[in-house]
C-alpha cells in the first residue's frame, strides 16, 4: 500500500537514531507537517497541533494543496485558529502512513517496509517526535499546543515530558488513560484486521488488501465516534433505497445506518495502511500518563507547566466520556494553569469536534484570542 502524502506536506528528519519508548530505536526516520500563517518577529506565535489516530497533517488548505483539510472550518484566516494571527504547525503522528516514519515506511536495513518489524510504538514517542519537530524548525516554545482525541494523549505527555515547550494547552476529547470499553472497541478492531486472510501477519500485497478486515474496523470505531442519539434522529428506521441494497446477500445492509456505515469504511479502507492502525491502536490502548511519568496520573497533571488551559468534552462522547475532560481539567487546576473546563451538549459524540463547529469555534476562538 505505501503511504499516503498530501501534497504540501514537509519533512523533519528526526536524529539518528532516534530511540524509542518501548525499546528499540528507528534510523533515517522523518516526521511530516504542515504549516499555515507565518511567524512573528518574537517567534512566539505557533500554535502546535497534533492529530488523532487517522488524519494527516493536512489540516486546512494550503497554496501548494488547495483540498480541504481535516480542521477546515476551525484553521485558517478570520477562523478560531487564526492564521493571520497564529503560525500553526500540524504534526502527522510517528507510527502514521501519511509521509511520518511508520509500519509501511523503508526500514534502512533492509531496504524492504518495516511492517511488523517496526518497534514497538508508544504515545511517548510520538510526543518525543513532534517535540523534536518544533525544535527543528527554530521555536524553543509554543504559544499553545492543541491535542484532539489521541492528539490530546500526545500533548499530555509532551508537556510531561518537555516541561515549558508550551505556554498553554487546549485538549478537545481526549484522556489520560484509556478506559475498558475504549481498549475493548480497539481490540475488536484489531482482531477483525488480523482475521482478514489477506493480512499474512501484516506481509499483505496490495492486490490483496485486507480490505473486509478493515471495512469492519471502522464500522466499529464509526459507531464510537458518534451518539446512539444521532444515529436516531439521523437515520431512525429508514430503508436503504432499492438499488443501493448489494444483490444475493439474504444478509446484507438493508438499513440506512448500515448503508452509511459501509460507505464511511469504503472511503477509509485502501486509504490508510493496516499495520499502522494496528500500531496507532494499540498505543492509544497502552498509554497512561501517570505510569508514564512515574507517578500518580494527578501528580502528572499538576506538574504540567502551562500559565492557561482549554479541556472540552462532550457529554455524548462514548469513547472518551466527559468524566475523562474533568479529570483533565482537575489534575491541571491543581497545578499552576489557570483552566477553563466545558461540557458541551453536542448530540455528535466524539467526533463533534470535526464536525458541531457551531459550539467548538466561539470557547476556541475566545481562549485563543486571549493569549
Amino acid at each position: 500500500m505505501g503511504e499516503f502524502i498530501p501534497r504540501a506536506t514537509r519533512f523533519v528528519d528526526l536524529p539518528t537514531p532516534f530511540p524509542m519508548h518501548r525499546g528499540g530505536a528507528l534510523h533515517g526516520a522523518r516526521i511530516a507537517y504542515e504549516t499555515h500563517g507565518e511567524p512573528n518577529a518574537a517567534r512566539d506565535n505557533v500554535v502546535l497541533l497534533l492529530t488523532g489516530l487517522s488524519p494527516n497533517a493536512h489540516v486546512a488548505a494550503h497554496p501548494l494543496d488547495p483540498t480541504p483539510g481535516w480542521w477546515e472550518a476551525m484553521v485558517g484566516r478570520g477562523k478560531p485558529v487564526d492564521t493571520d494571527r497564529w503560525h500553526v504547525v500540524c504534526v502527522n503522528s510517528l507510527g502514521s502512513c501519511k509521509g511520518s516514519t511508520g509500519p509501511p515506511s523503508t526500514d534502512p536495513a533492509t531496504g524492504e517496509p518495516y511492517r511488523l518489524t517496526f518497534p514497538d510504538l508508544s504515545v511517548e514517542d510520538i510526543a518525543d517526535a513532534a517535540a523534536f519537530t518544533v525544535r527543528a524548525l527554530g521555536f524553543e516554545r509554543v504559544a499553545c499546543v492543541i491535542g484532539t482525541s489521541m492528539g490530546g494523549m500526545s500533548a499530555l505527555s509532551l508537556l510531561t515530558r518537555h516541561p515549558g515547550l508550551a505556554r498553554s494547552h487546549v485538549s478537545i476529547s481526549s484522556a489520560v488513560h484509556s478506559l475498558p470499553f475504549s481498549i475493548a472497541i480497539r481490540s475488536l478492531q484489531r482482531e477483525a484486521i488480523r482475521a482478514d486472510p489477506g493480512w499474512r501477519a501484516g506481509d499483505y500485497a496490495d492486490e490483496a488488501y485486507p480490505h473486509q478486515g478493515m471495512l469492519a474496523a471502522r464500522k466499529l470505531g464509526m459507531v464510537t465516534y458518534r451518539s446512539a442519539g444521532e444515529w436516531d434522529v439521523r437515520f431512525g428506521r429508514s430503508r436503504m433505497a432499492a438499488e443501493h441494497r448489494p444483490g444475493g446477500d439474504p444478509f446484507g445492509p438493508e438499513f440506512a445506518v448500515e448503508g452509511y456505515l459501509e460507505r464511511q469504511a469504503q472511503r477509509f479502507a485502501r486509504q490508510f495502511d493496516p499495520n499502522s492502525y494496528l500500531y496507532l491502536s494499540r498505543c492509544m490502548d497502552w498509554f497512561d500518563l501517570g505510569e508514564s511519568s512515574g507517578c500518580a496520573t494527578a501528580a502528572a497533571l499538576a506538574r504540567v507547566e502551562v500559565e492557561k488551559a482549554l479541556v472540552v468534552g462532550v457529554q455524548t462522547d462514548i469513547l472518551f466520556p466527559l468524566r475523562q475532560q474533568r479529570q483533565i481539567a482537575d489534575g491541571l487546576g491543581a497545578g499552576r494553569a489557570d483552566v477553563q473546563f466545558l461540557a458541551l451538549e453536542s448530540p455528535e459524540g466524539h467526533d463533534a469536534f470535526l464536525v458541531d463547529t457551531a459550539r467548538f469555534s466561539p470557547p476556541l476562538a475566545k481562549f485563543l484570542s486571549e493569549l
